[in-house]
C-alpha cells in the first residue's frame, strides 16, 4: 500500500509588527498534527518559502508530543526545509499550513504560496491549515474567478482570540479577511479546540486544534485513497 504524504509549509518570518515581536511557526501547531499523522503511518515533508531552518515560537517542554517532536528525525528534516519553489505540490496527497504569527508576514499574499494552494486544490489534494495558517488561502482564486474560500465552511484564529493576543502586531484581522472573501466562518469559544471539515478543505481554529486537524487529515486521506 502506498504511504500517503503531507507537505507542511511553514513560515520563514522571525519577527512581526511595529514592535518587532518575535514569531515563527507555533510549535504545537506542527508537533500535534505531526503526531496524529505519524501514529497513522502518514509521511510528512517540510517546505518554506526560503527553505532552511524556520523560526519557531511557543515551545512547551511540559507537552510530551512537543518534546517527542523536538527529539525526532522529523524535526531534523524541518530544520532543513525544502525551498518552496523547488517542490511540486502534486507529488503529495495533502498540503498543510501551520500557524503562528509568522504566516501573516510571508505566507499571506505570497504569489508562490497562492499558486501552491490552487495547484493542490485543482489536483484533488486536501488543503488544510490551523490558527493563522488559513491566511495562506487569502487571494487564492479558482478558475471561475471566485475566491477559494467563498461559500466554504472554515475556521481560523478568531477575532476574539486576536483581540487578546496580538492585535497590535498583526497587519489585519484574519477572521474578518476570510469573511470578506465569502468564507462561511465558524468559531468556538477562545482557546477551545475546533476543526472544520468541508470536503477537501480542513481547518483548525487555534493551537488547541492541531490534533483535531491531524486526525481529520488522516480521515480525509483514507477517504481519497
Amino acid at each position: 500500500m502506498t504511504v500517503p504524504y503531507v507537505l507542511f509549509i511553514t513560515t520563514n518570518a522571525a519577527v512581526i509588527g511595529p514592535n518587532n515581536r518575535a514569531t515563527g511557526f507555533f510549535f504545537p501547531e506542527i508537533a500535534h498534527p505531526f503526531a496524529a499523522l505519524d501514529r497513522a503511518g502518514v509521511a510528512v515533508e517540510f517546505a518554506s518559502p526560503l527553505g532552511g531552518t524556520p523560526p519557531e515560537d511557543g515551545f512547551d517542554g511540559s507537552d510530551s508530543e512537543q518534546t517527542d517532536f523536538l527529539d525526532s528525525k522529523a524535526y531534523r528534516r524541518l530544520s532543513r526545509s525544502r525551498k518552496l519553489s523547488e517542490v511540486d505540490v502534486v507529488d503529495y496527497d495533502a498540503v498543510f499550513f501551520p500557524g503562528g504569527l509568522g504566516p501573516m508576514v510571508d505566507i499571506t499574499g505570497n504569489r508562490e504560496v497562492q499558486n501552491v494552494v490552487i495547484n493542490a486544490w485543482n489536483a484533488g489534494l486536501i488543503v488544510s491549515a490551523v490558527c493563522h495558517g488559513p491566511s495562506a488561502f487569502l487571494g487564492v482564486t479558482l478558475d471561475d474567478g471566485n475566491p477559494l474560500v467563498r461559500g466554504r465552511r472554515l475556521t481560523s484564529f478568531s477575532t476574539a482570540e486576536e483581540d487578546g493576543y496580538a492585535r497590535v502586531d498583526v497587519p489585519f484581522d484574519l477572521e474578518t479577511a476570510l469573511r470578506g472573501e465569502g468564507a462561511v466562518f465558524e468559531a468556538t469559544d477562545p482557546w477551545q479546540p475546533k476543526a472544520v471539515v468541508d470536503g477537501r478543505l480542513i481547518t483548525g481554529q487555534n493551537p488547541q486544534s492541531g490534533t483535531l486537524v491531524g486526525e481529520a487529515l488522516v480521515d480525509g486521506l483514507k477517504a481519497i485513497a
